[in-house]
Parts: structure tokens; C-alpha cells; sequence
């Protein structure tokens, strides 16, 4: 329909025009018309537009009855790891000790007797090598160049006799050799070779010779044979000894070339036994100054870390020494570990080493004098006179 027109007479009334705002140029009379719905003309607030709540979570699992939450990981800190291995470490301890305790072989070879020797200051130990083949078998005792101990006499003798000395004060350790000559009262069987005692009578009747002998009592007793000397130093894959001189005996053969190396069992075996050689030129004597040489670096290198550290090494030790070793039935494990701890300054002279002073090179009587300053030294452990030492 056209529109209608106002009455005439009445002046027309012109609506002011409106201009529609340009974007971005303030706000516009039709805002509020415009507002969207469900808010009631007023303005949206500012801010990024509320999150749409998601799907409906179902509620958490209870257990069933009785039973258990799952236990959550437990996280080892670095305490939890250290305390663990050393839980670990002495509980391996405490079995290697309560092993060796109830493995190694005993003997009654100390008892008391009328007329035995008084306990003095500090601690002696007899220690004996044997020449026992027990355990060898015949191609065993062909590579040890063992000979044959019916040709030797038959019985079990010792080749090796030493008295360790472990002083109660500061003064130096002792290791002294008895050579296996010397000339000795034993008792009840009148006066013959020390090592004879041993064949007779045992480890009673040595101890009781050595005792009687040089008036020292004897605490602790340790012996090795044959096989169980070359399986211990085989265990720990050699002892490194510097030979001055080529060394080869006449009587059994076997070469030791001169300079540094590694000996292996049965090269050691024959180090320490060896006097007819050219390398050897007092026999005896010059048999046990190597004896004590070879102790020092055998003890060195069991105490080394490159054995108690190495399972390559340290396992094989364990496995042998029970067999090897022989004590008396009164000592234990930590009796052992402190003759060894006692002997470690061999090889850096920590530790005296000497023979009983004799009177000529057959080392068959010992020289009254010098051998009484040497016992009367250790009876009191105090230092011993230069005089009465014969390395």
C-alpha cells in the first residue's frame, strides 16, 4: 500500500538519517539489538569461550573385598643401592669365614708337656712345608718334579721350617728359618736333624723339638705340602718374582731363566726347594733365603686387590687353600688373616727376615752365642742385635 500523506497545513517532519558504522569504528546503536540471545542485552565477557565439559568419567575401581591396591614402584634411591651392597658384602664375608672355618684341615700339633716353654711377649707361629704327595697323582707328581719319597727316605719330611714372630709392641715382625740339618735334641729319640722330628713323630713331636730347641713357645701352627704349595700359587695366576741368576737344578732339572717374571706352580715349587745349583752356592742357606723371598711376594699378592677383587682369581684361592692348608686344632681363620696381615712388609722390609746363626755353611750346628742373643730378642720383643742376623 502507498504511503499516506500527512494532512496538509502541518510542516513535514524529516527523521534525521543515521549512518551505519564502519567495522572497526566503535560501537553501533544496533549492539544491543543485536546481542545474541540467553544474555540478556548484556555484553559477552571477555576471555576465550568456556571449555565444553568432555565425556563423563566413570568412577574410579574399588578393590574387592579382601583384596589388596595394586602396590605402587618403588623408587631405589642411591642410599637404598649402597646400603644393599654392602649388606651384600658382608654377608659374602661372613660365609667365605664360616667356610674356611669348617673346611681347612686340622691337627693336633701343640700340647702342653712338662717342662714346655712359657708364654713370653708377642705371638709364634711354626710354620712347616712338607714334602707330602698326598692327594698327587702319579702325572701330578711328575710335573712338580716331586722325586720319589721312598728314594728320599719315605715318611713325610719338611723341607721348609720357619718361626713367624708377631711382636705385642712396635717393634718389627720376625720371620726366621730353622734350617733342616741343624743338629737338634728330640725328645726321646736322642740328638739328630730337626727335620728328622717331623717324620718320627708328627707335628707334635716338630713342635715340641722346636720349642725345646730354642726355648720359644710355640702358639699357632700352620703346614702345606707339595700339591696344595703349587695349587694355591697356580689359583692366583703366579707369583712375580726377579731371579738374579739362572737357576738350574742338577738333581731334579728344572731351569729358571734369570730376570722378572711370573712363576707358575710347579717353577715355584722348585724355587723354593732348590739348593744344587750354581745360583745357590750355600745350599741350604741360600735354599731358605729364597724361601722367605717367595713367601713375601706370595703374601703380597694374595693381599693384592688384583686377587680379592678379581672372582677370576679370588674363587679358585678359596676353592684351594682348604686342602692346601693344615692347622692346629686350637686356631682359627682370624688367627691366619693376622700372621698375614703381620707378614705383608716382607718384600719392603717391614718385616726381619734372618736364619739361625750357624757356626759353618753345612748349617748344621747353631752358633750358642748369637743364636741365644736371637731367641732372648724375640722371648721380649725387643730388636734384635745386627750380630745375631744371618740373611
Amino acid at each position: 500500500m502507498p504511503p499516506q500523506r500527512p494532512p496538509s497545513g502541518r510542516p513535514r517532519r524529516h527523521q534525521p538519517a543515521q549512518m551505519m558504522p564502519l567495522p572497526g569504528r566503535g560501537s553501533s546503536p544496533y549492539d544491543e539489538r543485536t546481542a545474541p540471545m540467553g544474555h540478556g542485552g548484556q555484553e559477552r565477557p571477555a576471555g576465550p569461550p568456556p571449555r565444553r565439559p568432555g565425556p563423563p568419567q566413570p568412577p574410579p575401581r574399588r578393590p574387592a573385598d579382601g583384596a589388596k591396591p595394586p602396590a605402587r614402584r618403588k623408587h631405589w634411591s642411591f642410599g637404598k643401592v649402597l646400603v644393599t651392597l654392602l649388606t651384600v658384602f658382608v654377608v659374602f664375608l661372613v660365609g667365605v669365614w664360616v667356610y674356611l672355618e669348617f673346611s681347612i684341615n686340622r691337627v693336633d700339633a701343640l700340647a702342653d708337656y712338662s717342662g714346655r716353654p712359657v708364654a713370653a711377649e708377642g705371638t709364634n707361629w711354626l710354620i712347616v712345608g712338607s714334602d707330602s704327595r698326598d692327594g698327587l697323582t702319579p702325572a701330578e707328581q711328575e710335573k712338580l718334579v716331586t722325586g720319589d719319597s721312598k728314594a728320599a727316605g719315605g715318611g713325610k719330611r719338611t723341607d721348609t721350617i720357619m718361626i713367624a714372630h708377631v711382636p705385642a709392641n712396635s717393634t718389627k715382625p720376625t720371620l726366621l728359618s730353622l734350617p733342616r740339618d741343624s743338629q737338634v735334641t728330640i725328645p726321646g729319640h736322642g740328638k739328630n736333624k730337626i727335620n728328622s722330628a717331623f717324620s718320627i713323630g708328627g707335628p707334635k713331636l716338630l713342635a715340641q723339638t722346636v720349642e725345646g730347641a730354642t726355648g720359644l713357645r710355640i702358639d699357632h701352627y700352620a703346614e702345606i705340602g707339595f700339591g696344595g704349595f703349587a695349587k694355591i700359587v697356580d689359583a692366583i695366576g703366579g707369583v712375580h718374582m726377579c731371579v738374579e741368576k739362572p737357576m738350574e737344578d742338577t738333581l731334579t732339572g728344572i731351569k729358571i731363566p734369570a730376570g722378572c717374571q711370573d712363576l707358575q706352580g710347579p717353577q715355584a715349587l722348585g724355587f723354593v726347594r732348590m739348593r744344587h745349583s750354581d745360583a745357590t752356592p750355600r745350599s741350604d742357606l741360600d735354599r731358605v733365603a729364597n724361601q722367605r723371598k717367595f713367601i713375601g711376594a706370595l703374601v703380597s699378592e694374595i693381599g693384592s686387590p688384583g686377587t680379592l677383587l678379581n672372582p677370576f682369581s679370588l674363587f679358585p684361592l678359596l676353592s684351594t687353600a682348604p686342602d692346601a692348608l693344615t692347622m692346629d686344632s686350637g686356631d682359627h681363620v682370624h688367627n691366619l688373616v693376622g700372621l698375614a696381615l703381620a707378614m705383608r712388609g716382607i718384600s719392603s722390609g717391614g718385616v726381619v727376615t734372618t736364619t739361625v746363626p750357624v757356626t759353618n755353611g753345612s748349617a748344621e750346628n747353631w752358633d750358642k752365642t748369637k743364636s741365644k742373643l736371637l731367641f732372648d730378642a724375640l722371648k721380649n720383643d725387643t730388636e734384635i742385635p745386627d750380630s745375631a742376623i744371618l740373611t
